[in-house]
């Protein structure tokens, strides 16, 4: 969902504003391998190994016939489709980061860590993610209970029958089933009205802490990237706070273009990102063609003054 926080610059942020370069249009033309901001990056999108609809071959295919030439998959607390897409894109001639986003609550809030580059054999991020999924399965039931009192019965096992993945049935696959069903027009009504705290059909959930994400991430030989920073519903100082604690921890990039960025964000997190010595990402947050800001390939362009993290790969 679009929970904004304020547009105001960090505070003590002196970046000037023409530090940042003006093109922002969504699309990457031409490329020059010298320079990775020519390069039609890609490196936050979902399977229906977590909340997707498509399955991780078909990503890398539609990611290919939009122009992406460089992609991750990052699926929520998941590495199962990681091995399926990257022999796609392999046999596409895509290069493949394999990635996942981790769940966190901070403050009150579930923030969302992408980890790239990372092994998917690495032990202490298996058995993290392992206890992060843990407590899932309970909580959707849950949410199926509370639907099913405010007239929805059989919630749970719609949501279920959606999931590619029966131990990660999340809210937006109760959101796909509620719309199925016509109790509203689309996901984000239903969010608005049964899914975020104060609706029926929320149930809160305890997920990593900050520093344990980002260490199972590092501990994994990646990177970990704070990601569409735009979205968490904090105050200035508390966004400050969050960008400290998470550069403290080991985080080394902020996802400056996402899909569901403005443009006066891509610019405002780019200034963030140069004054807190982040790297910059960029990614679509694609999960379905119906539902998605923007398309594989079509977050914003990344300004020329920031670093692109995938100078890495």
């Amino acid at each position: 969902m679009s929970n904004l926080i304020a547009d105001d610059p960090i505070a003590d942020n002196q970046v000037a504003d023409d530090q940042i370069a003006k093109s922002t249009t969504d699309v990457v033309s031409g490329s020059d391998s010298r320079d990775p901001h020519t390069i039609n990056a890609d490196l936050h999108c979902h399977s229906f190994y977590s909340d997707g609809t498509l399955a991780p071959a078909a990503l890398v295919q539609r990611a290919r016939a939009n122009g992406v030439q460089l992609m991750a998959l990052t699926d929520h607390d998941e590495l199962g489709g990681l091995a399926e897409a990257a022999e796609a894109a392999a046999d596409l001639g895509v290069r493949f980061v394999p990635g996942v986003e981790v769940s966190v609550s901070w403050g009150g809030e579930t923030l969302h860590i992408v980890g790239l580059g990372i092994d998917p054999g690495a032990p202490d991020l298996i058995a993290g993610l392992t206890g992060v999924r843990s407590g899932r399965d309970a909580r959707a039931r849950e949410m199926g209970a509370q639907l099913a009192a405010v007239g929805h019965p059989g919630a749970y096992e719609g949501a279920a029958a959606l999931a590619g993945n029966a131990g990660l049935v999340s809210r937006t696959h109760f959101a796909r089933w509620l719309v199925e069903r016509g109790a509203c027009d689309d996901v984000r009504a239903v969010f608005l009205k049964y899914l975020v705290p104060g609706r029926p059909g929320y149930v809160p959930h305890h997920w990593s802490r900050l520093t344990e994400a980002v260490g199972w991430i590092r501990a994994a030989g990646g990177v970990a990237v704070l990601a569409h920073p735009a979205r968490y519903r904090v105050g200035e100082l508390a966004l400050t706070t969050m960008i400290e604690e998470f550069r403290t921890a080991g985080g080394e990039a902020i996802e400056v273009a996402s899909g569901s960025h403005t443009r006066d964000q891509v610019r405002r997190f780019a200034r963030i990102a140069l004054a807190e010595g982040l790297e910059a990402s960029r990614g679509s947050d694609f999960h379905s063609p119906i539902e998605s800001h923007a398309d594989l390939g079509y977050a914003p362009v990344l300004p020329d003054s920031v670093v692109p993290v995938w100078h890495r790969w």
